[in-house]
């Protein structure tokens, strides 16, 4: 029986991916450690918490001595690792907690997987997951690819890109067996609703205001969360060692046509006249250092690993509307902030 370490298994990208493995490999003990901060919640995963080959454990990666101590406990055959501060607003007003998080707590990962590994590599994986924010920005064409070179605007991206060079240097320095992975947008269900996909349908939902940033001419490429943990599947069971793959859905749009789609659809299901939640669109100040473009290039995960999205955009956006307007409940218990409880009446009823 292997056992993985996945960290930041309780966000949202993280619980699609600790799903997808609980599920896909009974024979793996899966070990989930999130410190739960405003963006963990448990309540993503009800559904497997009870599954024999699943554990959870709160703990902050930041911790070196705690993150020792776990992986001398565990005996981790493989990292694949999640866990980071991933909103700009919030780094450009604490860009000191992204690089705690980012770029300590993945150095102090490194640190435990080395010395676990130390009496030999074979049969172990150390998976990082990081963002196509680290390439800067774009112009009106090209795409980026493994080998564009890196250009951080944000605090956030900075920090990403930091961690994305300690992983490869302790490749290159001790042979740890890595891989990296960059991925654009994601979108889908359990998202926290600060992001714009899910705030939006939030918003538009209650007729609340749409703030755009400038004019909205800002330019995404949107991944469907569940093809992102496919993908992550691959790469960590097929992926090179000390390569990266880029993961993109190959589905560009800039902000205003996202908001003006999703008003439509949500006119649609909400029985309401065609342009009415257009009406709340409202133009803010631009964020500093907001780059125009990301686009992500994945013909080297296609070509090598065979590994393509399965949904169209406007189709995934479908699913993630109705998900959001079905779950009514995990969506107000996250933005009141009663989501915080979940952990406390599961595991503290010592």
């Amino acid at each position: 029986m292997k056992t993985l370490l996945i960290t930041g298994g309780a966000g949202f990208i993280g619980s699609h991916v600790v799903r997808l493995f609980v599920n896909k490999y009974p024979e793996y003990k899966i070990l989930n450690l999130d410190k739960l901060t405003y963006a963990g919640n448990l309540a993503n995963l009800k559904d497997i918490e009870g599954k024999p080959n699943y554990e959870f454990i709160k703990g902050d990666i930041v911790d070196s001595g705690f993150i020792q101590k776990l992986f001398e406990t565990c005996q981790f055959d493989g990292v694949i690792h999640l866990a980071a501060e991933s909103h700009v607003d919030r780094s450009i007003s604490n860009p000191l907690e992204f690089v705690m998080t980012n770029v300590v707590g993945t150095v102090n990962l490194l640190n435990a997987a080395k010395h676990i590994w130390k009496d030999g590599f074979d049969g172990k994986r150390f998976y990082h997951i990081s963002t196509d924010e680290v390439y800067g920005s774009l112009g009106e064409k090209g795409l980026f690819t493994e080998e564009t070179p890196y250009d951080p605007h944000s605090p956030y991206s900075a920090a990403k890109a930091s961690s994305d060079h300690f992983v490869r240097a302790y490749h290159d320095t001790y042979g740890l067996p890595v891989v990296i992975s960059n991925c654009s947008n994601n979108y889908g269900s359990f998202q926290f609703p600060e992001k714009l996909i899910p705030l939006f349908i939030n918003n538009i939902k209650n007729n609340k205001p749409l703030p755009v940033y400038g004019k909205g001419e800002n330019v995404r490429d949107w991944l469907w969360v569940d093809d992102h943990a496919n993908a992550i599947d691959v790469i960590f069971n097929k992926g090179k060692l000390g390569e990266t793959y880029n993961i993109g859905g190959f589905n560009e749009w800039t902000n205003i046509d996202l908001i003006r789609l999703m008003c439509r659809k949500m006119d649609k299901k909400l029985g309401r006249e065609t342009g009415e939640s257009e009406k709340l669109i409202t133009y803010v100040k631009d964020r500093a250092g907001h780059d125009l473009r990301y686009a992500i290039d994945s013909s080297k995960l296609k070509d090598e690993l065979g590994w393509e999205p399965s949904l169209q955009f406007e189709e995934g956006l479908e699913k993630t509307i109705d998900w959001y307007l079905a779950n009514t409940n995990w969506l107000e218990n996250v933005t009141s902030g009663d989501y915080q409880k979940y952990y406390e009446g599961m595991y503290n009823k010592k």
